[in-house]
């Protein structure tokens, strides 16, 4: 039992330094993003990953059993999409509420998993994708002209962030896990790679999400992209090593720590502190965040919505 505890301990303090780790990651791009394109800083934060990923496969060669590349790529794209997409939120609004936006991503594998995959939605899930959306409304604030540009990117990070997570969920029967994570690093190395030589062939502006020009870094950006890098990098270790040690519904839950960090960095870096909507909403986002992850009993069948077939 003291064992379990002493686990269960280490797993939640290192998806907090994780979060933490992301949310210094994300400071980091909004510093740096003022200064060069997101898609550039989504470049460099990738070729990192790329570089460690692939000394991990040198050491230890990938076995698995593969069979689905399209499939592969799809999860890579829309990884790649998500952080373009959050990088850019990143510059034009609170950076809590841009981590809000990409912490989303649960409700939307809910739904996603419930149609592409076939798996059973649960009344909790039910209730926990209703309550979603209703914090959404609360922080995005849409007029009657509907929802504002950023808001629409961010959803658009969530989005992505979730269909990429719903692909893994087939992948991992067929895939070796440094081979899923690596398909997302090179499509989001290559990727930017093409779009920014399509952006400087028709000059286009440095805010453009997705075809932006090269802009060579100086003096103290390259700081920030070396601090990308390294955060980003200890962010995904302590990850995954935090959901060695204890339950991913667990390390789930005290991932949305990540919405608190960044708020606080953000404050820091000059954001306005959130109004009271803004707060109440974050708050049934976590909530519905937490409510998706409950797995029902085996008595509660009858009440579960299944996927179509």
């Amino acid at each position: 039992m003291i064992d379990k505890f002493k686990a269960l301990d280490r797993g939640i303090v290192m998806m907090l330094l994780a979060s933490l780790c992301f949310a210094i990651m994300g400071g980091f791009v909004k510093m740096l993003v003022g200064s060069i394109p997101p898609i550039e800083a989504a470049f460099f934060r990738n070729l990192f990953g790329v570089v460690i990923i692939g000394i991990t496969i040198l050491r230890v060669p990938i076995v698995e059993i593969g069979g689905k590349p399209w499939l592969l790529f799809f999860r890579g794209f829309m990884g790649f999409v998500s952080l373009v997409a959050f990088f850019y939120i990143v510059a034009y609004i609170p950076f809590g509420q841009a981590a809000l936006y990409n912490k989303i991503s649960p409700i939307f594998v809910a739904i996603f998993a419930y149609i592409f995959l076939r798996e059973k939605l649960s009344k909790w899930a039910i209730i926990a994708v209703v309550l979603g959306f209703i914090g959404i409304a609360m922080v995005a604030k849409p007029d009657s002209s509907g929802l504002g540009m950023y808001d629409i990117i961010g959803l658009l990070s969530g989005v992505g962030a979730a269909l990429a997570y719903t692909s893994i969920r087939e992948l991992r029967h067929y895939y070796d896990t440094r081979s899923i994570v690596l398909s997302f690093m090179i499509v989001g190395t290559v990727g930017p790679l093409i779009m920014m030589i399509i952006g400087s062939l028709t000059n286009g502006a440095k805010n453009n999400i997705f075809t932006a020009p090269f802009v060579m870094p100086s003096g103290i950006e390259w700081a920030w992209i070396i601090g990308i890098g390294i955060s980003a990098t200890i962010s995904q270790m302590l990850m995954t090593k935090a959901y060695e040690y204890t339950k991913a519904g667990i390390i789930g839950t005290i991932s949305y720590s990540n919405i608190i960090f960044a708020t606080i960095i953000g404050v820091m870096l000059g954001d306005a502190l959130p109004d009271v909507m803004t707060i109440f909403g974050i708050i049934l986002v976590i909530i519905s965040g937490i409510l998706v992850t409950i797995k029902p009993k085996p008595n509660e069948n009858d009440n579960e919505i299944k996927g179509h077939k």
